[in-house]
């Protein structure tokens, strides 16, 4: 093994893609639990640490699986092409010997964890599987595919630890995940156009401009909302309200201001961030990599900085 090949093998499993992971964090952290430490086990924080890595492996390995299935649609591809499997740098013994290796990997690191938390990693691998296999030629379905990815991760997340979650904060993981989706089919049908070449994914066939347009709105809108909601009707188990922790300045207050939903200070973040992704896409053609577009645009990582600050501070502070 060669460390050429090491090289190769760590681009292909895409470590910049376990951003994704850290949704798992999410449940635990609206829940006020981010600190929590039971008695008789490992902090609510440090488990769920556990598995986002366990996720991470396992993403990883569906990415060899997935690069392995679609080499030859890659080559055709204008940037794909550069994959190292793809490109043939890479052969798939190798890369399939390593997807396997590290599914059995995750399996076995999740024998101490909860039976469910397995079973979602199952349905995780699962839909990855088919997704790779046919889902992805299928419009509509493959969006939908991806929103039931982040969706997964969500559920993983809280049944580590075993925590409830608001309906509307799940609408707004399907939201948000929707509208990705669709963006990074907005961007991948525009950068193909202007490369002047057939669509190489053949799905894009079937979604037109102003079909697109339609379901971008559509998510764009859903996404601000459904977290509106959840924000509004937002409770946490551990943080007492702002008239029990600080009942003089409360009751100082007029009673114009005498809400508890302070969590809804977070919302303009969102607002912003959300019309900053879409002009991203459609002014920039950006939107077919989520997560280089996070790190890279400094406004956008701005703002979800800012969200995740005045988030913890409301919960936590």
């Amino acid at each position: 093994m060669t460390w050429q090949t090491l090289f190769l093998l760590f681009k292909s499993v895409r470590p910049r893609q376990w951003l994704k992971n850290l949704a798992l964090y999410a449940p635990l952290f609206f829940s006020g639990f981010l600190f929590y430490q039971p008695v008789d086990g490992p902090s609510y924080f440090w488990l769920v640490t556990y598995a986002v890595a366990i996720f991470s492996i396992l993403t990883s390995s569906v990415y060899l699986i997935n690069d392995i299935f679609d080499a030859k649609e890659d080559a055709a591809h204008p940037f794909k092409k550069k994959r190292p499997i793809a490109s043939g740098e890479l052969p798939i013994p190798i890369a399939a010997f390593f997807a396997i290796a590290g599914i059995a990997t995750v399996f076995y690191l999740s024998l101490s964890l909860p039976l469910f938390f397995r079973l979602l990693l199952l349905a995780y691998l699962f839909l990855q599987v088919v997704y790779a296999t046919q889902i992805k030629k299928v419009a509509i379905f493959d969006v939908i595919s991806i929103a039931l990815g982040f969706l997964i991760r969500i559920y993983a997340g809280a049944v580590i630890v075993d925590l409830h979650m608001s309906v509307w904060f799940l609408l707004t993981v399907v939201s948000a995940s929707l509208f990705l989706a669709v963006g990074k089919r907005q961007s991948e049908r525009t950068l193909l156009k202007d490369k002047q070449v057939d669509f190489a994914r053949r799905t894009l066939k079937n979604y037109s401009q102003r079909l697109l347009d339609q379901y971008t709105g559509m998510f764009a809108n859903a996404t601000w909302l459904t977290y509106a909601l959840f924000s509004f009707q937002h409770e946490t188990g551990m943080v007492e309200p702002l008239s029990e922790r600080f009942p003089e300045l409360y009751l100082s207050l007029p009673r114009t201001l005498h809400s508890q939903k302070l969590l809804m200070l977070s919302l303009p973040f969102v607002i912003f961030g959300v019309m900053r992704y879409l002009q991203l896409v459609y002014e920039e053609n950006k939107g077919e990599s989520p997560e280089r577009v996070l790190l890279n645009d400094k406004m956008l990582l701005s703002a979800v900085l800012l969200f995740g600050l005045v988030a913890f501070v409301v919960i936590y502070g």
